[in-house]
């Protein structure tokens, strides 16, 4: 009987080791008894303001990516300017640091790892039908030195099969945001027509590549920038409506690279019409985000604009657990 007894209490323990749902203390159906996180979350519809909006140096003014590095904010336009840019925290010590020997098509993200900055040259959206995609990698130390190392990472979208000539604004094979993780690039589409997001991977080695598909997220709408805080396991996305309502869309707590394993939450901002672009944040609750210049006289004008956006009393539950 004892023996009976023994096992049952370890059938017990075991089962309720393995219970599944939803560990997200902010979330509407947080199952306070679930080990593993099934990523079935819900969350209250939630418009956030930010701390602070600082108009942007006019030379930016179609900034498309950002990251954090030296204590400094950089970016680029997409407009065919080959410079990045970078200031600090406020938008001043405004400095700009010419990539030699390069063009730029359509310059629409940037990543970095320890040693490089990724620049993507593969916005899509004109035609649906670039053969050219590729990502730039530059060597951190070579731009402050004003002697750009430049190597090529030359790829296609692996499912992409139709290269025929579309309307603008109608593919599914844009694309505006890069991370970097391992020994990989990870690429978020930016889909004009279903309004998803699909996850590719590819090596971030010089050569030509076709990016290997993952995963795909019904964002409902038009992602165009991302950051990737690795030892917490969180990615914010930021992106807008058709109609230009800018969203942030958080994944985290998932497994391993499956970035939409995890929570998944989105964040509405309250800056109506604001072409946001780009994110970058170095401690993952203190977020930086950019905007384009975008002008529709005479009922619309929106300068570009660095913002500053607090998701602490969202994400600190989660950080103090994965801490623990």
């Amino acid at each position: 009987m004892k023996f009976l007894i023994i096992v049952f209490s370890f059938i017990s323990s075991f089962g309720f080791a393995q219970i599944s749902g939803c560990t997200d203390l902010e979330a509407k159906n947080y199952h306070p008894n679930a080990i593993i996180n099934d990523g079935s979350c819900l969350y209250q519809k939630l418009k956030i303001y930010p701390e602070f909006s600082i108009l942007l140096n006019d030379t930016i003014h179609e900034s498309s990516g950002l990251i954090s590095w030296k204590k400094k904010l950089w970016t680029i336009n997409d407009d065919r300017d080959t410079h990045i840019y970078s200031f600090d925290s406020i938008g001043t010590h405004f400095k700009k640091h010419q990539l030699k020997n390069l063009k730029n098509k359509d310059w629409e993200a940037l990543t970095q790892d320890s040693l490089h900055i990724y620049i993507g040259d593969f916005g899509n959206n004109v035609s649906g039908n670039r053969k050219d995609l590729h990502i730039l990698k530059i060597e951190k130390q070579s731009i402050l030195e004003n002697n750009s190392k430049i190597d090529t990472i030359a790829f296609s979208f692996e499912d992409q099969y139709n290269f025929d000539k579309i309307k603008s604004n109608k593919t599914n094979f844009d694309c505006e945001t890069i991370l970097a993780s391992k020994d990989s690039l990870y690429l978020f589409t930016k889909e004009w027509s279903s309004r998803q997001t699909r996850l590719y991977v590819l090596p971030k080695k010089k050569g030509s590549y076709q990016a290997k598909f993952k995963s795909s997220l019904n964002v409902n709408g038009l992602i165009t920038g991302g950051v990737l805080v690795e030892d917490k396991k969180l990615i914010v996305l930021c992106g807008y409506s058709k109609k230009l309502q800018p969203f942030l869309y958080l994944l985290y707590d998932f497994q391993n690279r499956d970035f939409f394993s995890g929570n998944k939450r989105k964040i509405k901002l309250a800056l109506p019409f604001h072409q946001i672009e780009g994110i970058t944040t170095d401690n993952g609750l203190q977020f930086y985000l950019t905007n384009e210049n975008f002008q529709r006289k005479p009922f619309i004008s929106v300068k570009q604009q660095l913002h500053k956006i607090d998701l602490s009393l969202y994400l600190n539950a989660y950080f103090s657990k994965s801490t623990n």
